[in-house]
């Protein structure tokens, strides 16, 4: 059978981060809470009949922001080198399906409520099934290369003065850079082929790292991520009255500069 296969999404998340490099490597990394909403009209209602007394579920969802597909990959979790797509979670595939274990925390009419999930918002859903602990957990399971790879989660700490830069900036409606620190910096390695790096001091481990338009300093050992500061990513000239705003966010960089520069 080599004809295409069409599946339409039931339904849509709402929640979660926006761009790419705000999706956790995994569910289990993640510490967030969102909606799966079903569309209406088509019956759901019915089917999520008694889904509500499961802990967790499967949610098989597209990668709808992911690119073209690679036979090798270089996965985030610092095995140091590629590794065949089929062995990895990579989110670009042949077909960009994937599957993730959330947990749920009520069912209300057609609204999922889900915490601690890898998916972005507005990520179409195309299935859901119950996660069954007897069948589909094997702790004891051999996982390939990616037991002979260290441990890269790492605790997470701020500077005083880095979190209220980030408090400041979530609140007039920027990013979330707390949870992109999370995501980017205290579940993986520094690795500047795949991250937006730039090494500041090699021996201190001091980097810099770019998400969007900010930038985050930051200082790494071995067990622990240090965000000591937050800056904009834009040049004074960028910043003048009038120049180009393709990004529509030199209001608030404005503002921020004049709050924590001056």
């Amino acid at each position: 059978m080599d004809e295409a296969v069409t599946f339409s999404p039931i339904g849509f998340v709402r929640g979660g981060g926006r761009y790419p490099q705000e999706a956790p490597r995994q569910s289990v990394l993640a510490r967030n809470r969102g909606v799966v909403e079903l569309l209406p009209g088509r019956g759901f209602e019915t089917a999520l009949a008694d889904l509500a007394g499961f802990d967790r579920i499967w949610l098989i969802f597209l990668f709808d922001r992911a690119g073209n597909w690679r036979p090798m990959v270089r996965p985030p979790d610092g095995a140091g080198r590629k590794i065949g797509l089929f062995a990895t979670r990579s989110p670009h595939r042949p077909n960009p399906i994937g599957i993730s274990a959330v947990e749920l925390e009520k069912v209300e009419g057609l609204r999922l409520f889900i915490r601690n999930f890898d998916l972005l918002d507005g990520t179409p859903v195309l299935d859901i099934k119950p996660y069954i602990p007897a069948a589909d957990a094997f702790p004891e399971s051999a996982a390939g290369w990616r037991d002979a790879v260290p441990q890269t989660l790492v605790s997470l700490e701020f500077s005083p003065e880095a979190a209220a830069a980030i408090a400041w900036i979530q609140k007039q409606g920027g990013p979330d850079l707390a949870e992109v620190a999370h995501v980017q910096l205290a579940t993986r390695r520094p690795d500047p082929k795949r991250q937006r790096l730039r090494e500041m001091d090699p021996a201190r481990g001091e980097w810099e790292f770019a998400f969007r338009t900010w930038r985050l300093r930051f200082l790494r050992t071995d067990g622990e991520v240090l965000v000591s500061a937050v800056h904009s990513g834009y040049h004074a000239e960028e910043l003048a009255e009038g120049a180009p705003d393709p990004y529509r966010d030199k209001a608030l960089h404005r503002a921020f500069c004049e709050r924590f520069l001056n």
